[in-house]
């Protein structure tokens, strides 16, 4: 079924999933909290990736590393110089856009459509300030067949522009400038009046000890990924590994977003599970293609996101970063469109590399095996949890007609459930016996003791928060020391005897 993003916002509310952080303050814009539900299954989706990824192979290794890092760090990564998005102000509505997202804007709301292989290649192109004019016609060239008549009129006026660039070099936001005043209107009120395009870092700084000094300036994380080249010596030295291998790492980045927005699928503060893969240079390519499937298997069998909802995006040549052989995004179908939630990217030796000639240490590998010493090219599969929570919420969430009236079914995978076992007395009186069994199941799965209100409505509210089975204690318990147990996705129900419930539950949630 089409789910639309209020339906998610109003669900993970409702049932304290996800909840806008300060509330009681009137908000902080774009920050949230996850609730009871919500930070469990944050928890268990990052738990089984690192089952997957990590305890389940024999070539990984993780790390968690500190979020505060010496600044060179991010000066010879290159993210204090490049790490930025163009910004620019609507002089008429004082609104705040990047400039390559309007692209994007235009391409969907024009009259005139744009293809959505050339929208992909024009918002880059402003975005990179047309770094190598030669390439942009390359692509023009490439594409001239398969871009519309509207497309090849722009792309040809964007050259144009960009031919300026190359010679005012000096000058090239000036004359980005001139165009978006041209070409863009403000999709808040339509005027075409811009301020200059200025690249606007996406680091949040702050400083370390007590006085504030320009020497003092260090940054939140804005990624995971530079923690892990840094180590690459201690990990192969401690762990003993042989490339191939890899390292993972979960955690927390910042980013100064100019437009987050689409409720968790961009905010500021977010989290990643990151990989780098180390192998030997010439075999890169083909560790792409694997780890290409092997995320998308983790997608579907393990998170149980749609599969006509995921697709694989490889970038285009004109479109790969500086420093990459070949990247590929995983996009999910969201309720806005087609956009990434992961993407598998081979950086080459790019960052050992820097990180070699900047800190003067020796980050080659040493083959036994073959007798040569080469600096390992890396595969990175990188994912956004919080990206990946709200695929998982909206990949599960169902409306089910019934004689009531509708009502909501969130069929998450059982494993990644919150709440695996619901404990429903069908009176109070039963609580002695209800609560034996959740003392019993609760020592191995998260449960749930709920007394209140009929029985058939405390089924549709754990079947809200996805909890794949509820327990009745009813008169049968005390009796015949049975209990009915319904399965959340049939509705059919089993009699189980007290003493096999576990065993049951180890079968049903493995």
């Amino acid at each position: 079924m089409a789910v639309e993003m209020k339906d998610i916002v109003e669900l993970a509310k409702a049932r304290w999933f996800v909840f806008q952080w300060s509330e009681i303050y009137g908000w902080l814009a774009n920050t949230w909290d996850y609730g009871p539900y919500g930070s469990i299954l944050k928890e268990n989706i990052k738990n089984a990736w690192i089952k997957n990824f990590v305890q389940e192979r024999t070539d990984m290794v993780l790390l968690d590393a500190a979020i505060f890092m010496n600044p060179q760090t991010w000066v010879t990564s290159g993210h204090v110089w490049w790490f930025s998005d163009p910004l620019t102000d609507c002089k008429k509505c004082k609104t705040r856009h990047r400039a390559d997202k309007l692209i994007e804007d235009r391409s969907i709301n024009s009259q005139n459509p744009l293809s959505e292989e050339f929208t992909s290649w024009l918002a880059k192109f402003i975005k990179d300030n047309t770094k190598n004019i030669d390439i942009q016609k390359k692509a023009i060239e490439i594409n001239k067949n398969k871009w519309s008549e509207t497309d090849m009129k722009i792309a040809n006026e964007y050259l144009e522009y960009a031919e300026l660039i190359e010679k005012n070099k000096d000058n090239k936001n000036t004359v980005v400038h001139l165009f978006m005043n041209k070409s863009i209107p403000c999709p808040d009120c339509w005027a075409k009046d811009w301020t200059e395009i200025r690249n606007f870092n996406l680091m949040f700084e702050t400083f370390q000890w007590v006085i504030k000094n320009e020497g003092d300036l260090i940054y939140l994380r804005p990624e995971t990924a530079q923690w892990i080249f840094v180590n690459f010596a201690n990990a192969l030295r401690t762990s003993r590994k042989k490339v191939p291998f890899g390292i993972a790492q979960v955690g927390k980045a910042f980013r100064n977003e100019i437009t987050p927005g689409n409720f968790i699928f961009r905010t500021r503060e977010f989290e990643q599970m990151e990989i780098e893969f180390f192998c030997e240079p010439g075999t890169d390519l083909a560790w792409h293609a694997k780890w290409k499937e092997d995320c998308m298997n983790f997608l579907t069998d393990t998170i149980w996101l749609n599969k006509e909802s995921l697709r694989f995006r490889d970038h285009s040549v004109d479109e790969l970063s500086h420093y990459s052989n070949a990247t590929t995004d995983i996009e999910f179908k969201y309720p806005f469109g087609w956009w990434e939630l992961q993407w598998v990217a081979d950086r080459t030796d790019f960052d050992l590399k820097a990180h070699m000639t900047e800190s003067k240490q020796d980050l080659s590998y040493f083959d036994t095996v073959n007798n040569k010493k080469y600096i390992p090219y890396v595969i990175e599969p990188s994912i956004g949890l919080t990206r990946l929570v709200l695929a998982t919420l909206l990949s599960a969430y169902d409306k089910v007609e019934t004689e009531e009236g509708s009502r909501i079914v969130l069929r998450i995978k059982p494993s990644l459930a919150p709440i695996k076992i619901a404990i429903l007395p069908i009176v109070k009186k039963l609580w002695d016996e209800a609560m034996k069994i959740f003392k019993t199941l609760s020592k191995t799965w998260n449960c749930e003791y709920d007394e209140t209100g009929n029985v058939g409505k405390r089924y549709f509210r754990f079947d809200e928060i996805g909890t794949p089975y509820c327990l009745v204690v009813d008169d049968a318990t005390v009796n015949n020391s049975t209990v009915t147990v319904r399965d959340r996705d049939t509705g059919l129900q089993d009699v189980v005897k007290v003493a096999e419930l576990e065993e049951y539950f180890r079968k049903k949630l493995c």
